[in-house]
């Protein structure tokens, strides 16, 4: 049996910038406000190492606060400020990117939307940073049926599928006389969404690594379903060879937020059937 690796997977900048950041402050004494990216093995790992993680700030009396890199409102780096919290802040700067494009259409006098979904922490602090004004769409439906305005500005979660993105868009493009689009989607996950998909067009199987809660990982195991049988898994505790049984090429990729240890330990695993 033959065992590819995607060409992109795993952690991505933004990832890495993230954990490299909360190491630097694993005092014993620094939080995230939660997760501080989704996956439940890295968090562990950097808890045992001194890097803790609370929901939200009513937690935290004293020491220091690690801004996650999905980013969270305005309004939180003001709380944290007034509760005397030394501020540290790991948002990717793709998603501070969105955050500030949404802020910018809104101060041009224009309607926000947000492409993505609505319960996603990075949604959630993009919309904050719209002065709580946007609109959410995660559907074509949705975008089918929004009601018509005059100016529209239009942004993105940043791991929106590039295709979902373009068909949204073109239903919107009725909605106005008046629209700015700026596409806020990281080239990460444009990068691991083509490859995956391309990989997946030549294996029997694919093996998609990440968190369950991880929305770009979730994203490459729906793309990857359409072109073979796909599993999606955390770790490689979770891989069945019953799934490999009759493969003789296995595809493995993993999502932004995968750590490179967890993906070594499938591929092994995968090696030795």
């Amino acid at each position: 049996m033959e065992v590819i690796l995607s060409e992109y997977l795993g952690f991505c900048y933004g990832v890495k910038r993230a954990i490299k950041i909360a190491r630097e402050h694993a005092d014993g004494k620094s939080c995230t406000l939660g997760p501080i990216i989704h996956n439940p093995q890295m968090v562990e790992r950097l808890k045992a190492e001194g890097v803790g993680s609370v929901e939200d700030l009513t937690a935290m009396k004293e020491g220091t606060i690690i801004i996650r890199s999905h980013g969270v409102g305005p309004q939180v780096y003001k709380d944290a400020k007034a509760k005397g919290l030394t501020i540290v802040d790991a948002t990717c700067p793709h998603v501070k990117k969105a955050q500030l494009s949404a802020k910018e259409l809104l101060e041009d006098g224009r309607q926000v939307i947000i492409i993505g979904e609505r319960n996603h922490p990075e949604v959630k602090s993009i919309f904050e940073w719209s002065d709580k004004r946007a609109v959410i769409l995660e559907t074509e439906e949705d975008a089918k049926n929004f009601a018509p305005c005059p100016k529209l500005g239009i942004v993105s979660q940043t791991t929106v599928s590039g295709e979902n993105f373009v068909k949204m868009v073109a239903h919107l493009l009725s909605k106005s006389h008046d629209i700015r689009i700026l596409r806020t989607i990281c080239t990460a996950t444009e990068q691991r969404q083509s490859v995956a998909l391309d990989l997946a067009s030549k294996v029997d199987v694919m093996l998609v690594i990440g968190g369950r809660n991880s929305a770009n990982t979730t994203r490459l195991a729906q793309l990857c379903e359409e072109k073979c049988q796909t599993y999606h898994i955390e770790t490689a505790q979770e891989l069945s060879l019953d799934w490999l049984d009759k493969a003789n090429k296995v595809g493995i990729t993993a999502g932004a937020s995968t750590p490179d240890w967890i993906i070594r330990e499938v591929y092994k695993k995968c090696q030795r059937i």
